[in-house]
């Protein structure tokens, strides 16, 4: 079977945006390697949930919108998904769009923060490239460009690592799941910068414009593809967190941001290092610019039943692109914007999962490639934990559970 990369590498380009850089940075600088397990879980259950959504779209030729909202599912059901799922993405998206387009702003000023460009500047050259891209690029430029995207972020952070050298036993010991005082709020944030509700909308759409057969040969293409791509993106996660261990934790040196840390690191580990954050920052602000909105599009489609093309398609897009836009100028703290939105994911998550796995259980959906049982077993585990999580972070917040 010849290896095909493809949407795969768009969920990947989609959960490491600035949301990821900025969480896992401060995960490094504030507890060390403690909190490496979170990022390890959450690939895993990235990657289970994620081909769920890829043999949904393959098989029945629907999108994860789609399925949510059958008629069996009832007519309460129906529109209390399309308000949450309309609300979670444009709105959720946007916000996001926000975080993208300032993100891969600071890493640029990190780069060349003497040069005395405009942040919003550099902004609105980001917005009118993602725009270029979402007008008139094809899925397969698109595909590419992305998956360019990812490897360029795998090479940067790699490099970055090499340069502050992590301690291997200070990692090894953070694969143990134990939450540090102060870290839940983190360990969710993590997890929700990773498992991303709107990755499901988009696998299960664009799986369809990579394998529009739906053969078996496409299944296998399709699983394959998600456990490298995700997989690959989990591990630029883990290097993330790991150069902020290295370089920041214990330090006394406070950072808000991964361009705070690129500039920070400098004087110890050359400038080498502080390119390279950079430029993994600016990467990962282009290709989630792009894949937002057009996870938004690709989802809202189906909510509407409208075509998956066509003006309306590339106007929702980019409508969540120029409503980021407007609120990145506006000067809101990027740092604050992407971990509410992160939060949110990770709360918002478990809803989105457990009717995913509903679906996956249909056979007059999805016939013999329903969920065996330890694909239920390993997806209600996920949901299980996130929902845990997410629960006990609001007990928290009410001072009911300390």
């Amino acid at each position: 079977m010849k290896l095909s990369i493809g949407p795969g590498a768009l969920v990947a380009a989609g959960f490491i945006g600035p949301g990821t850089v900025t969480a896992c940075t401060l995960a490094g600088a504030d507890f060390g390697y403690a909190l490496i397990w979170a990022l390890v879980f959450a690939t895993l259950a990235t990657i289970i949930l994620q081909e769920m959504a890829a043999r949904l779209g393959i098989v029945s030729g629907k999108g994860l919108a789609a399925a949510m909202t059958a008629p069996e599912n009832g007519p309460i059901v129906k529109w209390s998904i399309i308000l949450l799922g309309v609300s979670a993405l444009a709105v959720g998206n946007s916000a996001y769009e926000a975080g993208n387009l300032a993100g891969g702003a600071l890493g640029l000023e990190a780069l060349f923060h003497s040069s005395g460009v405009s942040h919003r500047l550099i902004v609105l050259v980001l917005s009118a490239t993602a725009a270029g891209f979402l007008l008139f690029g094809h899925y397969k430029h698109i595909e590419k460009l992305l998956i360019g995207l990812v490897l360029m972020m795998s090479i940067a952070f790699a490099g970055s690592v090499l340069l502050t050298r992590p301690d291997l036993s200070g990692w090894i010991s953070g694969l143990k799941p134990v939450i540090p005082d102060g870290g839940l709020l983190t360990a969710i944030a993590l997890i929700g910068t990773t498992i991303v509700p709107y990755n499901l909308f988009l696998h299960a759409s664009t799986v369809r414009d990579k394998w529009p057969n739906g053969s078996a040969e496409a299944l296998r293409a399709a699983r394959t593809d998600t456990a490298i791509s995700i997989g690959l993106g989990g591990f630029v996660s883990i290097l993330i967190l790991s150069t902020a261990a290295a370089s920041l934790f214990g330090s006394g040196i406070t950072v808000s941001s991964a361009a705070e840390m690129a500039i920070s690191i400098e004087p110890a580990y050359g400038p080498l290092a502080k390119y390279l954050v950079g430029i993994g920052l600016f990467g990962a602000g282009l290709s989630s610019s792009i894949t937002a909105p057009l996870a938004t599009a690709y989802a809202l489609s189906e909510f509407g039943g409208f075509q998956r093309t066509g003006r309306l398609f590339r106007g929702i897009a980019l409508g969540v692109l120029a409503i980021g836009t407007l609120i990145a100028l506006l000067g809101v703290r990027p740092v604050e914007v992407i971990l509410f939105a992160q939060i949110a994911n990770g709360l918002i998550l478990p809803v989105i999962a457990a009717f995913l796995l509903i679906a996956m259980n249909r056979k007059r959906l999805l016939g013999s490639h329903v969920n065996s049982w330890l694909a239920n077993m390993l997806g209600i585990g996920v949901v299980a934990i996130t929902f845990g999580l997410g629960l006990r972070l609001i007990l928290r917040a009410l001072n009911v559970w300390a």
